[in-house]
């Protein structure tokens, strides 16, 4: 049996935990209408929590606009000892109607990042779901973070300017962002993680999106008509069919049961399983919410942890 189509399936309250390419579902839906605007829309809140997090007032060229961005650092980042040590680094991206500083003010991220010797940074991504806008030259939230953002980091911090030292991960609309990432840039990132990823938000039409707000008002600006060159350059389930294995990062996905994307996330998978790219996918009780996402943060930090390199390590490896 290859190391693709041996499944593992684990119990877990009751619940099935699917890891890596289990055997592909039954027929599964793919949602047609488009979600509520309420669905999307970050609303549940934790104490802020600052230490070790630092803001920097980025200047963004090709947006042309501040889009500033947190980063924590490393508990030892700044001792005697890690002067000259370099750092893996994430990149964790929020969701609609969200800001940059939602994975540190809703979430207990900095506590959960004491345990790992990572950088960890929170871009400002605003609702321009991480892509070059179809409709507004100036919105290039793709561009931005693979050509701007990224090197700042580099510039400023000790980060892994490597591959093995870099991933990228998100929820929601960052969850799709962070697996377009990984498809479209797979040099650039050696791990990619979605939870709750919007994967079909590419394909969401002005007939299908009714309810006014920000979702209907960000995927029309963003991906333009129902036929533009910008909705398919960045439908990830067009990118997966069409993707080499072998050049993608490794991917991790999760989804709660009562998520109503979470159909949207089983269809991906299947995807993922039908041409054979290395995977995890767990599905567990469930709902769009921080509540979920700070439960699940703490997976994607666990297998970041296996996934991802220092570049001391990366260099000891290469060495015969």
């Amino acid at each position: 049996m290859s190391k693709y189509s041996r499944g593992v399936v684990i119990f877990v309250l009751g619940s099935i935990v699917a890891l890596s390419a289990a055997a592909p579902y039954g027929r599964i839906e793919r949602i047609v209408a488009a979600p509520r605007a309420a669905a999307l829309i970050q609303t549940d809140a934790t104490p802020a929590k600052n230490a070790r997090v630092q803001t920097i007032p980025f200047e963004s060229k090709l947006v042309g606009k501040t889009l500033p961005y947190n980063i924590l650092l490393p508990v030892d980042y700044d001792k005697p000892a890690a002067k000259t040590k370099f750092y893996p680094v994430i990149y964790l991206l929020h969701g609609v109607a969200g800001h940059y500083t939602n994975w540190v003010e809703k979430t207990r991220l900095v506590d959960y990042a004491t345990a790992y010797d990572f950088i960890i940074v929170t871009p400002e991504g605003n609702d321009g779901w991480y892509t070059d806008s179809a409709t507004v030259p100036s919105e290039k939230y793709e561009s931005y973070i693979v050509q701007e953002l990224i090197p700042d980091v580099q510039k400023r911090f000790r980060a892994s300017s490597e591959r093995e030292g870099r991933a990228v991960a998100g929820l929601s609309m960052g969850g799709y962002g962070a697996i377009k990432f990984g498809l479209k840039h797979p040099e650039k990132f050696a791990f990619a993680a979605s939870l709750s990823g919007a994967f079909s938000a590419a394909s969401w039409t002005e007939q299908e999106i009714k309810e006014p707000g920000v979702i209907r008002d960000s995927v029309l600006q963003t991906f333009g008509p129902a036929t533009s060159e910008t909705r398919v350059a960045n439908d990830v389930l067009k990118l997966v069919r069409e993707a080499k294995p072998e050049s993608l990062p490794y991917f991790y996905l999760d989804c709660g049961t009562e998520d109503f994307l979470f159909s949207d996330n089983r269809q991906f998978v299947t995807l993922l399983v039908e041409k054979k790219i290395q995977h995890e996918y767990r599905q567990l009780p469930g709902t769009h919410s921080w509540q979920y996402w700070d439960s699940q943060v703490q997976e994607v930090l666990r297998v970041a942890a296996k996934k991802l390199r220092s570049p001391a390590a990366a260099m000891k490896a290469a060495i015969p």
